[in-house]
């Protein structure tokens, strides 16, 4: 039987003399942080401090005793699962071989050998270099070599990143020894078909010498449900199919239950076991519809025979570092984003393929998966060395994620379709290549091939041919940028696109990161911490200018940083409000983004410390299965009211709609019962009667139903008449808890946009409501977790709502 041994412990790190202990798996920043030879690069201008790290040359070695290798296997192997990037391997200084992707695992042949592993990093500077000056100059948007080594393209920076190349043995290493034949690669095509599941399961075999002329057997069960085939001798490849009879299906969250289904297969000859492999799968099947219709073509994907508007978010790497993400980490991140009813989560193509723990956890939360191949932003070189080692990554990454039932689409790209024909590149490129092959060709015969049950398509954004525009709103999946770079988030509405892969809006991280990051910087927008910890081109001018749009600009940091946050959650509310009124034509939203790497500026809902922005909070709001909106009129028309339902049941309920004046009087009221069918939306028009007059900065509508609200303001809040806020605040204890309270907080003006930002209370308290918008009257209860010893003046001072401009 095959047996492993992790080599996690005992490796040291060289440089320049000096000798350190390295953990494996990790990186030479976490060591030089460790040893305390690096400041924090998350920390105030820290990164550039840092900066030499990347553009060294880096070694790590390992004593290796006779009893290691030593065995009575016919082969000893070793295996790593991710070297960060090029490098070198000696054992007992026998080169044992190279390597150049960082996304890709090595394995080799050791027996026999003995004494000290090495495992020698060159820089990824001097690497990418080399390549650049076989290939030639390509253009990207960033100006760094990226795209000429096949390492994490953010780790060179990008416009919410840091600039921090990294090197080190960066997954699991070990040694394997086995004798006559092992598993090399198992790869279930799981099917659906009426009331039966199906494994059609390939198994890719290596063989010793001696194991060359040995009959296998291989065995697959599922529960009480088995196959079995014999494997001849000298074969190599074996087929077996395993049936489940009405087996439970695997659900997006929300649309069902997310049944998993433990997969076993064991290679053996006639002495017993020589191999096993283990996962889980589920059963369910998945189509993505581009056929035209009366709008253009679409993009809706169907599950289960479901289809569905997807409520996405990107995800980026969750930590620069990437060898600090932890299994806890991941399920922290994607629990965080399925209670904000996220039901897909797009792995975007300048990061990595991440962790089994990533994918395990969406398949036991119903997280969707959208995963990029690893190009994003740039022109590929299309000749060697990168596209054999292109081909061998795809390859090895689509049999090791296609076991996973959360995992719905292959993405060849990220904007670089879009980039050729926008950005300039076309003449700048000539005839050199950039990409256009991997995408149309080499990786959709690559899926084909190896994972025929999913669909692929070739870029986002991407029209679906050339024959259109790669960006066409009409057409395939579309990238909003142009509404966050240039103008008011109000012109999210003016287009209606077929599925929206990307759009969003930045705001700074909480306020408790901040201090954290920037201890002893007197913080303002233009500060030079916070100026350093704001990546994107003109970021800051983007931020104000979105203020500028809705508020006066004010002069107080604090003010700034809540009304920059709620800029940000109306902003992605608008667009998603609108978008998913206009389902079926519209198929999907998937918000840019989720999470951060670092603390920053930047679009993400969750920020670099793991705390809930805003965003997070409307995310979960305008992501429910029903959703309540005011849609604006056009040229003075009265505001639409439309109720999304994508739950699997009718929605019964009364809208209740009032015109109420800027003093908190109601001035008309009506009530509208209403049935919205499965799966729909419905549409109303507002009464003329309710509708307040256009351009009124006195009056404003609201609609209630089943305790959700929308509101409607016919002029910018700059333009309206508030009412300075007055309200009383009280702070209950929780029965039973030391460090829980409730915040009560009753309104005798309208007070809109209330919220507690609750790491002012505390670094690590959280609320539980983000954005409220009372009406004078009403009280809202905020429950806070821990905010021990949190009193009413504390509470208050930590309460922001709209103010009178």
């Amino acid at each position: 039987m095959k047996a492993a041994t992790p080599l996690d412990q005992g490796w040291t790190l060289h440089h320049a003399g000096n000798r350190l202990p390295a953990a494996v798996p990790g990186c030479v920043h976490t060591d030089l942080l460790d040893a305390g030879l690096i400041p924090d690069p998350f920390l105030e201008a820290n990164e550039t401090a840092v900066a030499w790290v990347g553009r060294q040359d880096w070694t790590y070695t390992l004593d290796l005793p006779a009893t290691a290798t030593a065995t009575r296997h016919e082969r000893t192997d070793l295996v790593f699962d991710g070297l960060d990037t090029a490098a070198t391997i000696t054992l007992g200084g026998t080169e044992l071989g190279s390597t150049r992707n960082m996304h890709r695992s090595y394995r080799f042949d050791a027996t026999g050998l003995t004494g000290e592993l090495k495992v020698h990093f060159t820089s990824a500077y001097r690497e990418a270099e080399r390549v650049r000056a076989l290939v030639g100059d390509r253009p990207n948007v960033y100006p760094e070599p990226f795209q000429y080594i096949r390492k994490m393209a953010s780790s060179f920076g990008w416009d919410w990143g840091p600039t921090l190349p990294t090197a080190g043995i960066w997954r699991p290493a070990r040694i394997e020894h086995w004798s006559t034949a092992r598993l090399a690669r198992v790869r279930p095509h799981t099917t659906v078909d009426g009331t039966t599941g199906t494994v059609e399961l390939h198994l890719d075999l290596e063989r010793t010498t001696t194991g060359t002329d040995r009959e296998l057997t291989a065995t697959a069960t599922i529960g009480e449900h088995t196959a079995t085939v014999t494997v001849p001798a000298d074969q190599t490849t074996a087929v077996l199919v395993l049936h489940v009879p009405d087996p439970a299906l695997w659900w997006p969250r929300g649309h069902g239950d997310q049944a998993l289904h433990d997969l076993d297969v064991t290679l053996a000859d006639e002495q017993g076991p020589l191999d096993t492999w283990h996962c889980r799968i589920g059963f369910r099947t998945v189509e993505l519809d581009t056929s035209a219709d009366e709008h253009g073509s679409g993009f809706t994907l169907i599950v289960n025979g479901v289809r569905l508007f997807v409520r996405g978010v990107n995800w980026i790497p969750d930590d620069t570092l990437v060898t600090r993400v932890t299994p806890e980490r991941y399920r922290e991140r994607l629990t965080r984003a399925a209670e904000a009813n996220i039901d897909l989560v797009r792995i975007w193509g300048g990061g990595i393929y991440e962790q089994e723990a990533f994918y395990d956890t969406c398949d036991e939360l119903g997280l969707m998966v959208w995963q990029d191949f690893l190009f994003a932003c740039a022109a590929y070189p299309e000749e060697q060395p990168l596209r054999g080692e292109i081909e061998a990554e795809a390859r090895e990454n689509v049999a090791r994620l296609m076991p996973h039932p959360s995992l719905m689409v292959w993405n060849g790209n990220n904007e670089n379709l879009w980039g050729f024909r926008d950005w300039g590149w076309e003449d700048e490129l000539a005839t050199d290549s950039w990409g256009e092959g991997y995408y149309l060709g080499l990786l959709p015969r690559i899926v084909a091939e190896l994972d025929p049950t999913r669909p692929y398509t070739a870029g986002s954004p991407w029209s679906g041919s050339w024959d259109h525009h790669p960006n066409d709103v009409d057409h395939g999946t579309h990238h909003s940028w142009e509404v966050w770079n240039r103008q008011d988030y109000a012109e999210y509405r003016a287009t209606v696109p077929r599925f929206v892969a990307e759009f969003g809006w930045q705001a700074p991280p909480a306020h408790a990161t901040l201090r954290r990051a920037l201890p002893t910087e007197d913080l303002a927008p233009g500060s030079p911490g916070m100026l350093h910890h704001q990546k994107a081109e003109d970021g800051n001018d983007k931020l104000n200018r979105g203020v500028e749009h809705h508020f006066g600009l004010p002069a107080a940091f604090d003010r700034w940083h809540y009304l920059t946050q709620v800029v940000q959650a109306r902003a992605v509310a608008a667009g998603i409000e609108h978008w998913r009124s206009h389902w079926p034509r519209c198929a999907g939203t998937v918000v840019w983004q989720l999470n951060d790497c670092w603390p920053v500026s930047s679009w993400a809902a969750i920020d670099g410390d793991g705390r809930l922005k805003p965003l997070w909070y409307e995310l979960r709001r305008v992501y429910a299965d029903r959703l309540l909106t005011l849609q604006p009129g056009t040229d003075g028309a009265a505001p639409t009211v439309a109720l999304v339902n994508q739950a699997a049941q009718p929605w019964h309920t009364t809208v209740t709609l009032r015109r109420v004046s800027a003093d908190g009087t109601v001035t008309a009221t009506t009530e509208v019962p209403v049935t919205v069918e499965t799966r729909s939306v419905l549409r109303l028009a507002v009464p003329q009667v309710l509708a307040p007059v256009d351009q009124s900065a006195k009056e404003f509508l609201v609609a209630d139903a089943d305790g959700l609200r929308a509101v409607h303001f016919p002029v910018r809040d700059k333009e309206f008449d508030y009412q300075q806020p007055e309200f009383e605040v009280s702070v209950e204890v929780v029965d039973g808890s030391h460090d829980t309270v409730d915040v009560v907080v009753t309104a005798h003006t309208l007070l809109r946009d209330l919220l507690l930002q609750a790491d002012r209370l505390a670094p690590g308290a959280v609320a539980d409501q983000g954005l409220l918008t009372l009406l004078a009257g009403e009280q809202a209860r905020i429950r806070v977790t821990g905010a021990a010893g949190a009193d009413a003046a504390t509470v208050r001072a930590a309460l922001y709502c709209v103010e009178p401009a």
